[in-house]
């Protein structure tokens, strides 16, 4: 991807502060110093930057769990907050920053240390030549040569840990203001290259550098609700007989790890189940079964219904959108048998692998 051409800025060395990557640390930090750039600041504390690190990381690691590499600080300290802090997967970027503002916990501040030992200067070692690494090695020493050195992206005062502010350079300042939706565009396509690379078996990686949106469901929802005036439908998790008005659409497994709204996937239940299971994975042994039960009933009342017919083709458009899935599971050939064993053809791969990844088994309570 090109970045805008500038004749007075080093696009080529700022083009390669990506470059050889072992952690996301450099990806979390830029786009740290954009965000307060476009917010007006032009000095910003280490100890800003890393909360807000911290807090565009912590949807891709709480809710998505997705892998930054085996040593990531980053990764360890998001989800070390997120299991000490009460803080919601999906919670909103102002309160993480406000309880990270707030917080003083002796391990958190030794891991945002440990994350401002290296990225703030490494960052910037496109722009330096004849940096062997020896140099590296004292702070001091790569403080003074770099705040001697033109055109670099921001510079360092001398206050020392989390209180040292860079000052961003005022030339890249104003590039940064031009140009900030290619940049961070340019930042998104490292972003999703990284973690491709990190979760190679994880889908929807695009989806997942952003908070959670909201789902759209209501075509599915209107579908089984026209299920369940036709025959009683039961909630695969309680087993209690569903009806229109409280019918809520799950993700059996969760959308957090599939990252789509694929028809086979999503189940009927209740709004406080839905709420009680969130983004875990109900127990494979327990809830599948089950699931293909109500599928196959479904698929059976679509196919003798027009009304139902009629709400799946409004669905099918929007929520099938694998030709395979489409092939073997709704094909008025196919009877229970086949399409049991389909259907776990299809997903079990996925939830394994969404095991795999560490979400959280979950079952209803007296299910």
């Amino acid at each position: 991807m090109e970045l805008p051409y500038s004749s007075e800025l080093p696009i080529h060395s700022f083009s390669r502060l990506f470059d050889n990557m072992s952690e996301s640390y450099k990806l979390f930090w830029f786009q740290a110093v954009v965000e307060h750039v476009i917010q007006g600041k032009n000095r910003i504390t280490f100890s800003e930057i890393i909360d807000y690190m911290i807090a565009d990381a912590w949807y891709m690691v709480s809710e998505y769990r997705l892998n930054f590499g085996p040593s990531d600080t980053l990764e360890k300290l998001v989800f070390q907050i997120y299991e000490n802090s009460g803080l919601k997967t999906t919670e909103k970027k102002e309160n993480i920053l406000k309880y990270l503002q707030d917080n003083q916990e002796p391990e958190v501040i030794q891991m945002k240390r440990t994350l401002a030992l290296h990225v703030p200067f490494r960052l910037q070692a496109p722009f330096l030549t004849g940096a062997k690494a020896s140099f590296w090695k004292s702070q001091a020493t790569v403080i003074e040569r770099m705040n001697q050195e033109k055109h670099l992206l921001y510079y360092y005062d001398q206050v020392q840990g989390l209180k040292r502010s860079i000052r961003i350079n005022e030339e890249w300042l104003d590039y940064i203001l031009a140009n900030q939706s290619v940049l961070l565009g340019w930042l998104q396509f490292h972003m999703i290259e990284y973690l491709q690379k990190r979760n190679p078996s994880v889908p929807g990686i695009p989806n997942k550098i952003s908070p959670p949106a909201k789902r759209h469901l209501e075509k599915v929802k209107k579908y089984w609700k026209a299920i369940v005036t036709v025959e009683p439908v039961c909630d695969i998790y309680t087993g209690k007989t569903l009806t229109g008005e409280e019918v809520s659409i799950d993700h059996f497994i969760p959308w957090s790890y599939v990252a789509h709204d694929e028809l086979y996937n999503l189940t009927p239940t209740t709004k406080n189940v839905n709420s009680s299971k969130s983004n875990r994975l109900p127990d494979w042994n327990t809830y599948f079964g089950r699931l293909c039960r109500i599928e196959y009933q479904a698929y059976q009342i679509m196919w003798r219904n027009r009304t139902v017919h009629a709400l799946f083709e409004h669905c099918k458009k929007e929520h099938i959108n694998s030709q395979d899935a489409l092939i073997k599971l709704y094909d008025p050939s196919i009877g229970q048998e086949t399409f049991y064993k389909n259907l776990e053809d299809i997903l079990h791969p996925v939830y394994n692998s969404a095991l795999n990844m560490g979400f959280p088994k979950w079952e209803a309570s007296g299910s």
